[in-house]
């Protein structure tokens, strides 16, 4: 059962207006890969990821200047039934550390060249209990969505999303529970260390929110109001931002994707413009990356969020753009191409 109701009608609206790439610059892009000094295919991926990048920025041979980093916080009601490792007082905690630069995601920010913004959503005012009730309200949620849009307002030309918060894990499979059926073990893992009985609540706990909200869940972004979390709520709306201004986007690990796969139930095209950045060490993630159809870029064995897979991964399209912008061409070169 789905109701269309006038704050999530904004956001379909949206998703409805989400602009192609451009295939002219696509194809100027992958004829100049064919008169670079180089074997056809012999960069593999990284021709792949230049050729995407130029198609979202409709050129032929675009540059990277101001990459960001976008850093969504959020708590959770749910962390309250012990599904976490650590207590909800760490998200606060880790935005200090971030405004202080000492997270990892400070690091490699600094390290690839791209900023960092971290967003606080209302800390002190968790969202509820996804075992009780909705987590926000529908004018809650298309609000802390119009937020995240704003990440892009200062110009960016490749946005990559991350997020921080307790409990958030227990959020992400519970949306995954919700789009993609199965059971809630399937979906439910360590996150940041859980296991024996605090892992067994955890999955109990996506569990039972998945089935006291089954009735709304044929419509994604109920999915999105009943159990998700305002980092949700706002990575989405940054994503549908980018989108709205052919900004490719780097996804993060298994929450950001949470984000995403809402996006992408509610319209099948919304994250055309999205690379998975990398895949996590959360069990589930390689099946996620699968169904929302994204070959990760890397696979560290990565398990902070926080944006730090999608920050690496910054420096793999560096290269490749620098290596498609800056190779001479067999003819400028005077290598002799291929009979």
């Amino acid at each position: 059962m789905s109701d269309s109701s006038a704050p999530l009608d904004s956001i379909r609206e949206l998703l409805a207006m989400a602009p192609p790439p451009s295939h002219e610059a696509e194809s100027a892009a992958r004829r100049r890969q064919a008169s670079l000094t180089k074997p056809p295919g012999s960069l593999g991926r990284l021709e792949d990821v230049a050729a995407f990048v130029a198609a979202w920025r409709g050129t032929e041979a675009p540059t990277l200047e101001r990459p960001l980093v976008a850093v969504f916080a959020g708590n959770h009601g749910v962390a309250a039934r012990g599904v976490s490792a650590y207590p909800a007082e760490v998200t606060r905690q880790m935005l200090r550390n971030f405004s202080a630069g000492g997270a990892a995601v400070n690091q490699i920010c600094a390290s690839v060249g791209a900023a960092l913004k971290v967003f606080e959503l209302a800390l002190d005012v968790p969202t509820k209990d996804i075992c009780a009730g909705p987590a926000m309200s529908e004018a809650e949620t298309a609000a802390t969505f119009a937020y995240g849009m704003e990440a892009i307002a200062d110009g960016v030309d490749l946005l990559c999303v991350g997020e921080m918060g307790i409990g958030n894990t227990t959020v992400a499979a519970a949306i995954y529970h919700a789009l993609y059926g199965g059971t809630a073990s399937d979906w439910t893992g360590p996150g940041a260390g859980v296991e024996g009985e605090a892992l067994a609540r955890k999955i109990e706990a996506v569990e039972t929110a998945v089935a006291l909200h089954r009735p709304f869940l044929d419509d994604p972004l109920q999915v999105m109001v009943r159990l998700g979390g305002r980092e949700i709520a706002a990575m989405a709306g940054a994503i549908v931002a980018a989108r709205s201004q052919n900004i490719p986007v780097v996804l993060d690990g298994y929450v950001a994707c949470a984000a995403a796969a809402i996006l992408q139930a509610a319209e099948p095209r919304a994250l055309d413009h999205c690379l998975a950045g990398h895949l996590s060490a959360e069990p589930a993630h390689a099946e996620v990356l699968r169904r929302l159809g994204k070959a990760p870029l890397l696979d560290l064995g990565l398990r902070l969020g926080e944006g730090s897979g999608a920050a690496l991964a910054v420096a793999l399209i560096k290269a490749a753009l620098a290596c498609h912008s800056g190779m001479a061409t067999f003819e400028a070169a005077g290598v002799a191409n291929r009979s």
